[in-house]
């Protein structure tokens, strides 16, 4: 850490330089244009949710469009070829048949994480409608009550609870995070198989109110349970997310930004794989506003030891452990983790996060099974896996990691 953080002076007066921004031209295009141009796959999954006359507007106004421009070696060309080829659909996705013009939420646990979630997803102005379930009726009404007394102080929204999940119908997305907590010294595949019961419970009444929904699975351990709500609800691989490595990663990224004394969104890097721990940190990706971190180490001839990145990633597994320990539980992290979920969905964002995803095929992972990988998210759900170029150690660790949450879901009874 010594190491990393003596760098930052060396980063700022190397890497960080301030540069006139050249005048733009009429036919400057901008990165967004160049870099994110639709794959075919994509492609389809887009034109599916657009209305008639929203196709006709982007035909009408883009670039991309022009006459020409898809030209053999075109910057248009090349660009569809990079997303054609990096971000791939996961095998079997479908669009929501329905584009809506307000959107509803429902969260199913009014727990902890279950409030945070919808104390986050209010002030952020991310919804329309919020329906919150329940088995306690006394707590869920209360919690209900709270944030309608905060009604003068959060944008316009209407707040509804009920343990029956009628109340939950035409949602956009469900966010489950209710579950049986892990008892000392139980297994996992125990607490896997204890929340498979409660699962078979909630997944079929939230699909047969929400048939369109996307389903965004919060309750742990999330892998396993994101493969099972993918079995109990027969909705589209694409449409079934668990929140994974989303919130390690930013743990990841707090952690190199607090060494480096620089903002956390100006740090970029991932941790994939099974959240918890055997999660597998994404070295080789990481950069410093823009810089590759491992490369300018060694461009520079500063030291460092694998030992300090495998400290760092062990500071981003115990952190949940840390917080549990001082406070009793983690809520707000996760609360504002699942917000920039529900955000990139319901607002189309295409945002990139890591999150448990149908992993079947991707890295040389032949089981079909959900571990985190970076993807790119939209109103569609998954839009598409990164196929992020590993190192053969990453490689080999997360494959290490499919492997053990395959045998966990193998056992289940779904």
């Amino acid at each position: 850490m010594s190491a990393l953080a003596a760098s930052t002076s060396t980063i700022q007066s190397s890497s960080i330089q301030t540069r006139s921004a050249a005048p733009a031209t009429a036919t400057s295009r901008s990165p967004k244009s160049v870099f994110f141009t639709q794959g075919e796959s994509r492609l389809q999954l887009r034109v599916a949710m657009a209305t008639k006359e929203e196709t006709k507007a982007r035909t009408m106004f883009d670039w991309r469009a022009q006459a020409g421009d898809h030209a053999e070696g075109s910057a248009s060309a090349v660009a569809e070829k990079v997303k054609s080829t990096l971000f791939k659909a996961i095998p079997g996705s479908s669009a929501p048949s329905l584009v809506k013009r307000t959107y509803k939420v429902t969260v199913v646990g009014v727990g902890n994480v279950g409030m945070a979630c919808a104390q986050t997803i209010l002030t952020q102005d991310l919804c329309d409608e919020i329906a919150l379930v329940d088995v306690v009726a006394d707590k869920l009404k209360g919690e209900m009550l709270d944030l309608k007394h905060a009604a003068a102080f959060l944008p316009r929204a209407t707040i509804l609870a009920d343990t029956d999940y009628k109340v939950t119908e035409g949602s956009d997305i469900c966010i489950v995070t209710a579950g049986a907590r892990q008892r000392e010294g139980e297994s996992r595949l125990a607490l896997v198989e204890k929340n498979v019961a409660l699962f078979k419970k909630i997944i079929p009444q939230l699909v047969k109110y929400s048939p369109e929904t996307t389903l965004l699975i919060i309750s742990n351990p999330v892998d396993a349970l994101t493969y099972v709500a993918l079995k109990l609800s027969g909705l589209p691989p694409n449409r079934v997310i668990g929140s994974g490595t989303n919130l390690d990663s930013s743990r990841f990224r707090w952690l190199l930004a607090d060494h480096l004394d620089v903002n956390a969104q100006n740090v970029h890097g991932y941790i994939v794989g099974e959240h918890g721990d055997s999660s597998v940190p994404l070295w080789s990706t990481v950069s410093i506003g823009g810089v590759p971190l491992i490369g300018y180490l060694k461009q520079n001839n500063i030291d460092y030891s694998t030992g300090t990145l495998k400290e760092l990633h062990r500071m981003v597994v115990d952190g949940a452990y840390e917080v549990i320990k001082l406070k009793g539980y983690t809520s707000w992290a996760i609360g504002y983790s699942v917000a920039s979920l529900v955000k990139s969905v319901l607002r189309d964002q295409r945002r990139i996060h890591p999150v448990s995803v149908c992993a079947q095929g991707f890295h040389g992972i032949e089981d079909e099974v959900y571990l985190s990988l970076p993807a790119e998210i939209g109103r569609a759900g998954i839009i598409g896996v990164m196929d992020s170029p590993l190192t053969d150690e990453e490689r080999e660790q997360l494959q290490k990691s499919a492997k053990t949450l395959s045998d966990i879901q193998q056992k289940l009874d779904i």
